[in-house]
């Protein structure tokens, strides 16, 4: 009995160490309507489920059907840089490469295996990413909506700073973890806050509905984000994570008119009781379209790890209910395969 015990304490002990290591930097800063002093906080109120509401999902899923595809070939090398229009590859998830202006701008970005602080557990990989890392052309500036796994990927950025040494922009709070990491060249932005990038470019952040954290004590420690990419043709619109809130959106909507281009997320929303908070559904990334009034919309988050319970087909099948109910086509929001680039 005895013997048992000491385990089983062992066992919490161990969890909460690793838990705490994983724990990113807190972020400390005067008060605002989104920052209480502690922890950041949604415009609305809303939050993500608690750990008793994920014990609650862990132990009654129904996970849908994905298939893995490991022989899939990648997306033709882009060019060097694009000075005219706009040039938009998806590599998968939420990454993309943005080329304009004569800067390529890389969201993000994750190629490892797996979104998880393991090599051995955690979200697989479900397909490889569209482009080799050895066919980016020169990276100037990454955009790092939140520290989230699959969304902020250690050893990628690594890589990327040993190569290029872009700009990151990022969230409140996140510049700090980067610099322990041996990663210097952050610069954090809070919402609503505007950085100049070259040649007529200006990078604005804007909310999200979503939450952060990377282990068991800094839930909510830093900020999370989306940017708009403010172009005299029009402008660029990243969502990164975020649930749906009819009045954010619309706001953003007012204040970065015109979108052009809108990269919505679609993926990770089944149960909607606990999704529904910090993901978009297909049907609400069209409403965000709509919302933002952008001209066009890409779809993001969705086909390459398995976050939540819908099957890969569901989401295409929502999103084209949703665009049929919405008198929109596949040409007004498109989904691009891995690898895929356009011109716009």
């Amino acid at each position: 009995m005895l013997i048992a015990l000491i385990s089983i304490l062992s066992a919490i002990g161990l969890i909460i160490l690793v838990g705490y290591s994983l724990s990113a930097p807190k972020y400390s800063g005067p008060i605002s309507d989104h920052f209480n002093g502690k922890k950041f906080l949604n415009p609305g109120g809303a939050s993500a489920a608690g750990l008793g509401a994920v014990f609650k999902w862990m132990i009654n899923r129904q996970k849908g059907t994905w298939s893995k595809l490991e022989n899939v070939s990648t997306g033709t090398k882009p060019p060097a840089k694009v000075e005219t229009g706009l040039r938009i590859t998806f590599i998968n998830h939420s990454t993309f490469l943005i080329q304009t202006h004569g800067l390529n701008i890389l969201t993000d970005p994750i190629w490892s295996n797996r979104a998880s602080p393991f090599s051995w557990a955690g979200p697989k990989r479900r397909r490889p990413p569209g482009l080799d890392f050895d066919d980016l052309p020169f990276i100037h500036v990454v955009l790092l909506s939140h520290n989230h796994y699959d969304h902020l990927n250690v050893s990628t950025l690594k890589i990327l700073h040993r190569k290029f040494q872009p700009t990151i922009f990022t969230a409140l709070g996140i510049q700090r973890f980067l610099e322990k990491k041996g990663i210097p060249t952050a610069v954090e932005m809070d919402w609503w806050d505007e950085r100049e990038l070259n040649n007529g470019l200006k990078l604005i952040s804007v909310p999200a509905q979503h939450f952060s954290g990377r282990g068991m004590f800094d839930r909510d420690a830093t900020l999370w984000c989306g940017f708009v990419i403010r172009r005299k043709e029009g402008n660029i619109y990243f969502a990164a994570d975020s649930g749906y809130n009819y009045s954010l959106f619309t706001e953003i909507g007012e204040k970065m008119a015109p979108i052009k281009l809108a990269i919505l997320p679609i993926g990770a929303y089944k149960p909607s009781w606990f999704m529904s908070p910090i993901h978009a559904s297909p049907a609400e990334a069209v409403k965000i379209q709509l919302d933002v009034l952008a001209e066009k919309a890409i779809a993001s988050h969705f086909g390459t790890f398995l976050l939540a319970d819908e099957g890969e087909d569901e989401m295409y099948e929502d999103l084209e209910r949703a665009l049929a109910e919405n008198k929109l086509t596949r040409d007004d929001f498109l989904v691009l395969m891995e690898g895929e680039g356009i011109q716009l």
